[in-house]
């Protein structure tokens, strides 16, 4: 695997972001050869004049050698595109960011996440809802996201914590830089019950033009977005923007027609979004019912020798059972009624047309 210190290297020359790390990475073949480039090599990867003197600046300033020992230090993992653990729903989306930062744990279980974002001046009616919504979502097994803001995002972090689920924060500044200051300790029980994420590096401070483009992140890694209250300019219709594109799901809660912390709601219920006016629909429109059949079937049926050989011959490609058959060479029908308990396991997933695709590695005795 590539070092990721040189993935952190480039992760710190503005500029380049998903499309360009591409780029090097297609050119050079891995980050380190990205970094220690020359300039003549640099521009026949396609880097510009300005973004080549970034990176020659970033390189003479920063001792790779000496951040990442800091970030050791901090508890901070980092992840990159070449990651099993990288998030699978984020890496789905156009630009997922090259390298994320994480203090807490993901977990497989975080594929079911449900982002729940709001404005940061919230009245009693949208506490009231974020509460209901982030409580209801955390009993059922879904990973509540927001961005640790004031307002609604504070309250539906504190709203899953308390039902005891989990929570993820992604933040606008570097992990080690909490803010706002007074969440801290809203922060600590986070990273116990979840994590902190950001793609800026440790340091970063929480300048504001930081904060639009991780709603991207905050999107990409739910399966929808609920939009609590939110005026006509409130960055949490950005989140929603971003989830439409990303081809999630986006619920807005209707609102008084003369409050200016609906207008934006309302106008996202004109726009299409869904109009919540229950959580339970949320399950519904996004099929997460099945959740708790796939974690009592883990409970009930662990992994066995069998199992262990189908996702030997499955990942991230989809397969055909008759190609699964004669990878294993058991018979189909052992091969067809294993791959359906494993798809309520939430091992394995239907993609179509008896194709499947392995959704998690497994750890077992027979490995």
């Amino acid at each position: 695997m590539d070092d990721k210190r040189y993935w952190i290297g480039l992760n710190l020359v503005r500029g380049i972001g998903a499309a360009r790390m591409r780029a090097l990475l297609r050119h050079f073949g891995e980050a380190r050869l990205a970094w220690e480039a020359s300039p003549a090599a640099l521009r026949e990867a396609g880097l510009g004049p300005t973004l080549i003197e970034r990176l020659l600046d970033v390189r003479q300033r920063v001792d790779l050698d000496r951040l990442w020992e800091h970030i050791l230090d901090l508890g901070i993992d980092v992840l990159t595109w070449e990651d099993k653990a990288y998030p699978s729903r984020l890496r789905e989306i156009e630009q997922p960011p090259p390298v994320l930062y994480v203090r807490g744990t993901l977990t497989e279980e975080d594929r079911w996440a449900v982002a729940v974002v709001g404005t940061r001046r919230v009245t009693s009616y949208g506490r009231q809802v974020a509460e209901e919504v982030a409580s209801f979502l955390a009993q059922n097994g879904v990973t509540v996201v927001s961005g640790l803001a004031r307002g609604v995002d504070a309250v539906a972090h504190q709203a899953a914590l308390k039902a005891g689920g989990r929570t993820l924060a992604v933040l606008g500044c570097g992990v080690d830089r909490v803010y706002p200051p007074e969440h801290r300790s809203l922060a600590e029980r986070i990273i116990a019950q979840g994590a902190l994420l950001s793609d800026y590096a440790p340091g970063t401070p929480p300048e504001g033009s930081n904060f639009p483009p991780r709603n991207r992140i905050i999107s990409g890694l739910t399966m929808g977005v609920v939009v609590v209250e939110a005026g006509e300019s409130s960055g949490a219709l950005i989140t929603a923007e971003f989830a439409a594109e990303q081809g999630r799901e986006v619920f807005a809660v209707p609102g008084n027609i003369f409050a200016p912390q609906s207008k934006g709601t309302n106008r996202l219920i004109q726009q299409g979004a869904h109009p919540l006016l229950h959580p339970g629909e949320i399950l519904e429109i996004l099929d997460l019912g099945r959740i708790r059949h796939q974690r009592a079937a883990r409970k009930v049926l662990p992994a066995d020798a069998i199992e262990v050989q189908l996702l030997d011959a499955l990942g991230a490609e989809p397969v055909h059972v008759d190609e699964i058959r004669r990878q294993t060479g058991l018979p189909i029908e052992k091969v067809t009624a294993t791959l359906v308990m494993m798809e309520l396991k939430g091992l394995v997933r239907h993609v179509g047309g008896m194709h499947y695709v392995a959704v998690r590695e497994v750890q077992s005795d027979y490995s």
